[in-house]
């Protein structure tokens, strides 16, 4: 099982940018998918997350109306778009993947964003 993290980089405050997390291995149709991230000297916090069978979503408070976390079943491919970028969402990016009620099982490798003021 593999979850393949792309889409990071340096951006200026204001800009976007969009992750994307490539999965493959099994069916994930019975998993929820997400996004956490991870700043210097901070805790790893889940900012997004979205069940793969019904397309539900929920957001971290400090990220709702900016980011949107989206799928793509053909692909088996999860996004996080992200607007409106500030200096404090600098902080490495990482997808996950977990069975609800049970901490994450799988992880991607993790994909830096920097956001320049």
């Amino acid at each position: 099982v593999q979850l393949q993290a792309s889409g990071g980089g340096l951006v200026q405050a204001g800009g976007s940018l969009r992750l994307s997390c490539a999965a493959s291995g099994r069916t994930f149709s019975s998993y929820v998918m997400g996004w956490f991230r991870q700043a210097p000297g901070k805790e790893r916090e889940l900012i997004a997350r979205i069940s793969w069978s019904s397309g539900r979503t929920s957001y971290a408070d400090s990220v709702k109306g900016r980011f949107t976390i989206s799928r793509d079943n053909a692909k088996n491919t999860v996004y996080l778009k992200m607007d409106s970028l500030e200096p404090e969402d600098t902080a490495g990016y990482y997808c996950a993947a977990w069975v609800l009620g049970t901490d994450p099982g799988y992880w991607g490798q993790g994909t830096q964003v920097t956001v320049s003021s």
